[in-house]
């Protein structure tokens, strides 16, 4: 039988280590923000390689734009998701792994975040043929959504 001692320990690194993936997000979001505005001008295209380009994008909006122009609503509905997130996470620190997607997605939310604190706008970037442009933070909330849906799929009980 485990007691407060052995729990308490177990929490604490996955508090940490979901500051940790968090910061990580952020800094190569905001470094290749950074990179993107420093060398592109916005509405610029440089092709990669057959299928990818680099573009200088900005999205007010949500994924694939959808919202766009909500500056209001947009945040207030970004500020519920992380709330839930965060009380999601603070209700089940014991479940193994749940630190990796949350931190994926609060560090996804605040690369973005601070974009929009910034300019109004989420920079975008990465353009693959077919798809609408994204940015690191983006696929870090793709993934951290899909890694949570695997924790949860994982922890749920059996029948």
């Amino acid at each position: 039988m485990s007691t407060i001692t052995d729990i308490a320990p177990a929490r604490s690194r996955a508090l940490w280590r979901a500051g940790v993936v968090l910061a990580i997000v952020v800094a190569c979001d905001q470094v290749t923000k950074a990179a993107v505005r420093a060398n592109l001008v916005q509405g610029d295209v440089r092709h990669v390689f057959p299928g990818l380009e680099l573009v200088d994008a900005r999205n007010s909006g949500v994924a694939f734009g959808l919202l766009s122009g909500g500056q209001t609503l947009v945040p207030v509905l970004i500020g519920i998701a992380v709330a839930a997130l965060v009380a999601y996470f603070i209700r089940h620190l014991g479940r193994p792994g749940l630190w990796l997607p949350t931190g994926l997605l609060l560090g996804g939310a605040l690369g973005n975040l601070i974009d929009r604190v910034r300019g109004d706008a989420v920079v975008d970037f990465i353009k693959p043929v077919l798809w609408p442009a994204f940015n690191v933070a983006d696929a870090a909330i793709t993934v951290g959504i899909l890694s949570l849906l695997v924790v949860i799929y994982r922890s749920a009980p059996r029948e």
